[in-house]
């Protein structure tokens, strides 16, 4: 099995590439985002919690993250891997993945990082909060708090995969196909 985070701050097309990744490599792809939504459009308990941070433009708390991510990877047994979307964001999240996985004699392979400047990234935002519905991409403030909140929690991350010989960063500049192929070569290389 194959285990991939793929990283990078709200906007850089982790959503893009991961429904590219996941059928080019068979990979099941966990989406913090996705589970969000959907316990949030379902109203569930959870997601009731959920949304009372998202739309402050803060990060869901670790242990209602990790509650949600385990179960969904709990339901995809049969599958070439996972592609990790969204999660994790801190350190402590890394090491409840990391755990996690070890109880399934797994890892994570790669952490790709997606990178590109704030500016490009808060218009991208801002473009598909008019057609999302996403009250998190529809305000620059609560667009640049995401990102604060980024750079205060999860970029610590780098630090932690670079210590593992697992972190690459890739361009996330330029078109779909573009990005796919940088992503792609790294993978190919695991």
């Amino acid at each position: 099995m194959i285990n991939i985070v793929l990283f990078g701050k709200p906007g850089a097309g982790k959503g893009t590439q991961a429904e590219v990744l996941k059928a080019k490599y068979n990979l099941t792809h966990l989406s913090t985002g996705d589970i969000f939504r959907y316990h949030i459009k379902n109203q569930t308990e959870l997601g009731a919690t959920a949304k009372s941070y998202i739309d402050n433009g803060d990060l869901v708390p670790d242990d209602l993250t990790i509650q949600m991510l385990e179960f969904e990877a709990n339901k995809s047994e049969d599958t070439a891997g996972f592609l990790f979307d969204g999660f994790p964001r801190t350190i402590a999240q890394a090491e409840a993945l990391d755990a996690f996985l070890a109880s399934k004699n797994q890892k994570v392979n790669a952490t790709i990082a997606l990178e590109a400047d704030d500016e490009i990234l808060v218009q991208r935002l801002l473009e598909r909060g008019k057609t999302s519905g996403r009250s998190d991409d529809q305000d620059e403030e609560k667009i640049r708090n995401r990102y604060q909140e980024y750079n205060e929690k999860t970029a610590p991350l780098i630090g932690y995969y670079q210590n593992q010989n697992k972190f690459f960063a890739v361009d996330g500049i330029g078109a779909v196909s573009e990005i796919t192929r940088r992503l792609s070569a790294v993978i190919e290389q695991l």
